[in-house]
């Protein structure tokens, strides 16, 4: 029975789960957005919240939590300075899942680990890709 056994050991020993939940946190913090399984993104939610929530009270001592868990320094900087300031007011659930569907591949069901108050921002690209050849079609007529 798994009475008080909290997290997913996601088929790795400690060290590789640490260092993988480490790694997606710095990674979700940087971007504010992250693609990953629906498993890791369960298990990476409640460790990114309780570096928003140090972020909010902006200390020495809070600072050396964060780096002690946190890879990039650059990244500290930024959750102390943008993302803590940003959820002063939220008493919590600064994040949120998104199923996306089943991989291709493996058939792994994918999600979306994002911040709450993030925007959509459609891609221009493949707009402006398209304008710029319509430009050289009628420039060639």
């Amino acid at each position: 029975m798994r009475h008080l056994v909290k997290g997913k050991k996601l088929r790795r020993n400690t060290s590789q789960r640490r260092a993988l939940l480490r790694n997606l946190v710095t990674s979700f913090l940087e971007k504010e957005r992250i693609r990953t399984t629906l498993a890791k993104a369960k298990a990476a939610r409640p460790l990114a919240e309780k570096m928003i929530t140090l972020a909010k009270k902006d200390t020495i001592h809070t600072r050396r939590l964060a780096l002690r868990f946190i890879y990039k320094k650059e990244v500290v900087k930024r959750l102390f300075s943008e993302i803590g300031p940003r959820f002063s007011e939220r008493p919590g659930g600064y994040t949120r899942i998104v199923k996306i569907g089943p991989r291709s591949g493996d058939g792994a069901e994918m999600a979306i680990l994002e911040l709450i108050d993030i925007e959509f921002k459609k891609k221009e690209k493949k707009k402006k890709l398209k304008e710029k050849v319509k430009e050289t079609a009628k420039a060639k007529k």
